[in-house]
């Protein structure tokens, strides 16, 4: 059923009827007369309080901006087989359809992207909240399943009340205009500027889910982002080598990391209770999310020499407005698989040192963790970036520290990867170990495999028996 926005209401033409003999009988009727793309209609009423009534529906569709069909020149709200709905009614039954199933970093995503693209769809202005106001109801409240009925702010709550108000109707994106709009909104932060690529394209991921959730509920004929000719911010797979440590600066790091004392209270230091944490990133490839919830049941390790690490859950970080539990953090099974999925990973000699030192001198929490906070709970992401940074500043040089040299903590797993891969480990067994597919571990590591074209070029001389140049 196709529909349209391009829609013209002329006004009511009075008309005399004629009598069976082809005189005038001087008998009134009303003529309501309006067009549908290019295509006319009318309606014809005995009296003239019936015309205006029908043409007050077709205008009041048309001012809130609501398609007409083309099949009849109807508005969709008068059909029946087609349902109307507000964008922001629609936006929090969508939030409540993926809030089950849905990871707490997931649901806080799609709030953050339903409510931008929110502020693109209001009907009008008149008597608008200032954007902060309604971006803080939107993410907090209104696109939060878990706290939506919870005691708001005041302003919060007037905010929430106009929005019921003030958003057009889902019908509108069907119009490729407004797509469009809601894309550019997509790809700017509050401020105006330009948002990063991987935030735009997370977003525009998201709308395009929320539509066809509309198509599939009758709300949308169909989902036309794919035939708006956007271009999106062009997104930086692979990773920047200027970030990876050598196996020397990893070295000094994590000794920066276990020197970290508290002047007269040693025992309440967090550096030494992290070294380990650190040391699973860089040699074993954890993401900080698995080192987090690292078990000394998922330890496979002798006193010295390899072992295994056997990983099967995560926490990645969401906040605990988004987690079913109230923690911050969000006990989940690994990325990409299955629950109770195992992935195994290899513990090279210095790791298995670092860990069997870290369960002797602080042992594991009651529930047999391995990094936990000085009171035994879970690791505060703020305490994590305070010692990686107090290390960074204490290991390396002036020029080292203001670069992006291990930046971030999560740069020791770039390291590991790319020290695997440069040391000749196929890439199938690094992305089996790194927990990547092997596509995506050749997409973000393009650069480190390019630089090893030397190499390779070696090693096939050497099982060719090819003579020396």
């Amino acid at each position: 059923m196709g529909k349209t926005f391009d829609v013209r209401i002329w006004e009511i033409r009075e008309r005399l009827t004629k009598s069976s003999k082809g005189g005038r009988s001087g008998k009134k009727s009303y003529n309501v007369r309006w067009r549908v793309a290019r295509t006319p209609w009318s309606k014809t009423f005995p009296t003239k309080a019936l015309a205006e009534s029908f043409r007050s529906q077709l205008l009041s569709a048309l001012r809130y901006g609501e398609a007409f069909r083309l099949t009849d020149g109807l508005p969709v709200s008068m059909g029946r087989e087609v349902n109307e709905e507000s964008w922001f009614e629609f936006a929090q039954s969508y939030v409540d359809a993926k809030w089950v199933r849905a990871a707490a970093k997931s649901r806080a995503g799609n709030a953050d992207a339903l409510a931008t693209a929110t502020l693109a769809l209001l009907a009008n202005d008149r008597g608008k909240p200032a954007d902060k106001v309604l971006r803080k109801a939107l993410t907090g409240w209104a696109y939060n399943t878990g706290r939506r009925d919870t005691a708001k702010p005041a302003d919060v709550q007037a905010a929430l009340k106009w929005l019921a108000s003030n958003t057009v109707p889902v019908s509108r994106l069907d119009d490729l205009s407004v797509v469009r709009g809601v894309l550019d909104a997509l790809a700017l932060k509050m401020d105006g500027k330009p948002a990063a690529a991987k935030t735009v394209s997370r977003k525009r991921a998201v709308l395009y889910n929320a539509l066809d959730h509309a198509v599939e509920r009758k709300l949308l004929e169909k989902n036309r982002i794919a035939e708006v000719k956007w271009t999106a911010p062009k997104k930086n797979y692979a990773i920047d080598k200027r970030v990876v440590i050598n196996p020397t600066q990893a070295e000094r790091l994590l000794a920066a990391v276990d020197a970290q004392k508290i002047e007269g209270q040693p025992r309440r230091s967090m550096g030494p209770r992290l070294k380990a944490y650190f040391g699973v990133q860089y040699y074993a490839g954890l993401r900080p999310e698995e080192a987090a919830v690292l078990g000394k049941e998922d330890l496979a390790i002798p006193e010295k020499g390899w072992g295994e690490l056997l990983l099967s859950k995560a926490a990645p970080i969401a906040g605990a407005a988004w987690t079913d539990s109230g923690s911050r953090r969000d006990q989940r099974q690994l990325k990409q698989r299955g629950v109770g999925e195992v992935r195994v990973v290899p513990c090279p000699p210095p790791l298995t040192a670092l860990l069997n030192e870290h369960l002797e001198r602080f042992g594991t929490a009651a529930d047999g963790r391995l990094f936990r906070s000085l009171t035994g709970g879970e690791l505060a992401e703020s305490t994590i970036s305070r010692v990686w940074d107090r290390a960074r500043k204490a290991a390396l040089t002036e020029q080292e520290y203001a670069s992006v040299l291990a930046k971030r903590p999560y740069d020791l797993r770039h390291a590991f990867v790319s020290t695997a891969l440069a040391a000749g480990v196929p890439a199938r067994q690094v992305a089996e170990w790194a927990g990547h597919s092997v596509a995506v571990l050749l997409r973000i590591y393009a650069k480190i495999l390019a630089g090893q074209k030397a190499s390779a070029r070696e090693r096939m001389e050497r099982a060719l028996r090819l003579p020396d140049e």
